[in-house]
């Protein structure tokens, strides 16, 4: 069977299913220009520095926004949702879904000079899984059984289970390919905030914390003529304030900003350009349904219909997004409902304040709401949100909390009422599954325990035909608009600027920088 959507070919080879990758290098990480211009150092900066370099313990977005340009796992996801080849070549399936044999693609080295080899990538895939070595991105990989090494081009990955999602998950959001063997020493985890042993464009070339870290291009990366600059050089910045600063006075090239007061600021100064790009984050509001008064369907369809969207972001990020329904503005186009067929999305008062009358609660409730501190845009988002659900009787308490206190409260399966702000890969099964199927299957972080929800996303993972996995996709969509346990608001569209001289940049919606690997500077 054909596992990649598009426009690859599957051929019938001994009752396998040969799928060939095209290996042009507008394929991956962005359009490759004719013109470029090698070498050039371009500084970006950043007002976030990632806690460290580790791809494969660290799940900092921080972290994995600059790994992926040193790290690279067998697949690349495109924007589009596609799982595009990096360090794999071709692979078969096996009639029952269960065994993909997959060629890798030769020439590749390290950056310690090595060769990479199928032994490698066994051994760091069978590294990511093993939960004894405490990866973040272990549970995307349980439905593994085991991943070897047939010879040194061919690696065997054996599931437990069909997963139309594997190529997209066997890309580097959590690890990568790393020389076999590498964790075997001691300080091999500190280490790699130190020296990098990826197979990426670029190669770490100095780490200071509260300065700067320094990528250098890798000479011997495999893709010929590739990456364009020398250097890339992350400035870590005190504040906005001092960022638009830097970027006026052209110490900066290229930053990414997220307060729409900032981009104001830049709108229309010379010599820079600010650009919006789609996104796969949502902000949205979860409703636990550990929280008493949200055990009730009703209550929780009340406060979806009070909810106004357009309203809520316009107030927290100047309208600088995208109103969305079940599914993250970037995947939409192929994942997701129809705005106009997503249940309970239009403000609807009347039938709110029935519903919650219905419910036991005919003059409203109280409802605290937690937001995060640090998270700018949840601060006027509650204050509009109170005002909303003020129309229809509930009365809102707003508790602000560290991050540190509610990602302790997300884990433990206590969110209650809460504002949240989170991506996900392209990729519906990575999107709903750990978050919405019933434990032990999946976290179900918002104590759903929707057991028909629970089967739509077992069927949506096993499928790999996409008509069929879209419409399983789609009905689950429909559960979680009727149900809510989740509110998805909107997404929030990434925003770049850029000088002048920067060219042929493209922000990828994760927010992750693979388009450095493709950006070039003009003299």
């Amino acid at each position: 069977m054909d596992m990649m959507m598009g426009r690859r070919t599957a051929l019938m080879v001994l009752g396998f299913a040969v799928t060939p990758f095209a290996a042009e290098a507008t394929e991956f990480y962005g359009l490759a220009p004719a013109e470029a211009k090698r070498g050039g150092t371009l500084t970006m900066g950043s007002l976030v520095e990632p806690p460290g370099l580790d791809p494969f313990h660290v799940a900092a977005e921080a972290r994995i926004r600059v790994t992926v340009l040193m790290y690279q796992g067998l697949f690349y996801e495109s924007p589009n949702g596609d799982a595009l080849p990096l360090l794999a070549e071709s692979y078969q399936v096996s009639p029952d879904s269960l065994v993909y044999t997959m060629k890798l693609r030769q020439g590749v080295k390290f950056h310690t000079g090595q060769r990479m080899t199928a032994k490698d990538v066994a051994y760091s895939y069978n590294y990511i899984r093993d939960p004894k070595n405490g990866s973040p991105g272990a549970a995307d990989f349980t439905m593994i059984k085991a991943v070897d090494a047939l010879d040194d081009g061919t690696v065997r990955f054996t599931l437990s289970e069909p997963n139309g999602s594997l190529a997209m998950t066997l890309g580097n959001k959590f690890g990568g390919v790393v020389p076999a063997g590498y964790f075997d020493a001691p300080d091999a985890v500190q280490k790699l905030s130190q020296a990098s042993v990826g197979t990426g464009p670029f190669k770490l070339g100095e780490f200071k914390p509260n300065s700067n870290l320094l990528l250098v291009r890798h000479a011997e990366y495999w893709e010929e003529g590739a990456p364009y600059l020398d250097q890339v050089n992350f400035v870590f910045v005190p504040s906005s304030a001092n960022l638009l600063v830097s970027l006026r006075n052209k110490r900066v090239d290229l930053a990414a900003l997220n307060r729409p007061q900032d981009i104001k600021q830049m709108e229309g100064v010379a010599g820079v350009k600010v650009e919006r790009w789609p996104s796969l984050n949502q902000k949205a509001i979860d409703l636990g349904l550990e929280y008493a008064p949200l055990t009730d369907t009703r209550v929780r369809q009340a406060i979806m219909l009070a909810v106004d969207k357009d309203e809520l972001l316009r107030a927290s990020i100047g309208g600088l997004g995208k109103v969305i329904g079940t599914m993250p503005a970037a995947m939409q186009d192929r994942w997701g409902l129809p705005l106009e067929q997503v249940p309970n999305q239009k403000p609807d008062l009347a039938h709110a304040r029935t519903l919650l009358a219905e419910a036991g609660h005919p003059s409203g409730l109280d409802v605290t709401l937690t937001t995060i501190v640090g998270y700018d845009w949840m601060d006027p988002a509650a204050v509009a949100l109170r005002e909303q659900l003020a129309r229809v009787g509930i009365r809102l308490v707003i508790q602000r909390v560290e991050l540190g206190v509610w990602a302790k409260n997300f884990q433990s399966k206590q969110m209650g009422f809460t504002f949240n702000d989170w991506a996900s890969q392209p990729d519906p099964n990575l999107l709903f599954y750990r978050h919405f199927h019933m434990a032990p299957g999946g976290a179900d972080f918002r104590n759903w325990k929707d057991e028909r929800a629970s089967k739509l996303l077992d069927e949506g993972r096993a499928e790999s035909d996409l008509a069929k996995r879209k419409a399983t996709y789609l009905d689950f969509q429909k559960e979680l608009a009727t149900s809510v346990p989740t509110i998805m608001l909107f997404s929030a569209d990434h925003l770049t600027v850029r000088g002048d001289r920067v060219r042929n940049y493209v922000q990828h919606p994760t927010g992750w920088y693979y388009g450095l690997a493709r950006t070039w500077l003009a003299a």
